[in-house]
């Protein structure tokens, strides 16, 4: 599901998504909602800006990074715990 305004260049993506919402940026109910997108895009931003030179060859990887350290914001101190479980997961599995 893609949540977007009703900018005219979102218009031809009800063929590629199976849900598309489109709501007014104007009101109150929509800048709540994409709120988060909007962060997102500016922390993207500041995220790119530590890398002098990229090229767009590479952009999947940095996008790749970008989500992943984003998924994983809120782990805290349990970090440290899950990419233990991650690294012996594989050897586990062949085990049972």
């Amino acid at each position: 599901m893609l949540q977007t305004d009703k900018c005219i260049s979102f218009s031809d993506l009800g063929d590629c998504i199976y849900a598309h919402v489109r709501e007014i940026s104007g009101t109150n109910a929509c800048n709540f909602n994409l709120k988060w997108v909007h962060i997102a895009i500016s922390n993207l931003k500041k995220h790119l800006q530590t890398y002098h030179m990229f090229s767009e060859r590479m952009m999947q990887h940095y996008l790749d990074e970008f989500c992943y350290k984003l998924n994983r914001r809120y782990f805290g101190q349990k970090l440290f715990d899950r990419l233990i479980v991650a690294s012996i997961y594989p050897y586990w599995q062949d085990c049972g």
